[in-house]
């Protein structure tokens, strides 16, 4: 009963979408009808309101946290185990990625996995926080790092507590928010995906830009083919004259 009632109050909290709540607090259009449609603190922050993107990134942070961290602070008082803590675990990323108080539309999940490896050990999170910074310095792509800290936080979990249910639930949280980036990745293999510290419109204006001086090539050589071949006949006959 403990379990159940636990599971269910992890997915309500996770389907707080701070990124809708804080957006209409601040009078912002809804993150889901514009920029990505991704309910997240990097979409919010496309209004230009930093204050409103961070508050959104500390909010969904901090709800990943607080179902952990309790469960695990009262799990000898409830008579809980690991198996419950995972399950809690999973429920309050679950409730981000499938809010039942904003119609199912949820975002893809990097701050509340943050909060939910904090709450299962700080090392955890601190560690899997690390790599984030790391490939996103070296790369400057959030997008990226995200999925490489993904793959690493389920090593980091297995290296921490062996294979166990906890180290289950982790990689299934990873293997859903890998799933839940799939566009960008896709722009990612296309060169699409935009970097941290420029504008969107900045990279596709770029794109756009590259794939214009290509096509401008290819018909310059186009051209340029279809002279050489049009003199060809010319010299034949010049030949034979």
């Amino acid at each position: 009963m403990n379990t159940l009632l636990l599971v269910v109050l992890a997915y309500l909290i996770g389907s707080l979408s701070f990124a809708i709540i804080v957006s209409r607090l601040f009078g912002l259009d809804d993150p889901r009808s514009f920029g990505s449609g991704n309910p997240g603190a990097t979409n919010v922050l496309r209004t230009g309101n930093k204050l409103a993107a961070l508050l959104t990134l500390l909010g969904d942070c901090v709800k990943g946290w607080i179902p952990v961290a309790i469960t695990l602070y009262y799990s000898e008082f409830l008579g809980i185990g690991r198996d419950t803590i995972a399950l809690v675990a999973l429920a309050v990323f679950a409730g981000h990625l499938w809010p039942v108080f904003f119609r199912f539309q949820g975002g893809k999940g990097v701050a509340t996995a943050l909060g939910v490896l904090l709450g299962i050990n700080p090392a955890l999170g601190a560690a899997t926080l690390c790599s984030w910074i790391i490939i996103a310095y070296a790369f400057r792509y959030s997008s990226l790092a995200a999925l490489v800290s993904a793959l690493f936080a389920t090593f980091y979990c297995v290296l921490l507590f062996g294979l166990n249910s906890l180290s289950a639930v982790v990689a299934l949280m990873s293997a859903l928010l890998i799933w839940r980036h799939r566009a960008n990745i896709r722009k990612l293999l296309a060169g699409e995906e935009s970097r941290i510290g420029r504008k969107p419109e900045a990279t596709q204006q770029a794109v756009e830009t590259l794939r214009q001086g290509l096509r401008a090539n290819a018909q310059a050589a186009q051209a340029k083919s279809s002279q050489t071949a049009g003199s060809q006949p010319q010299d034949a006959d010049r030949g034979q004259g």
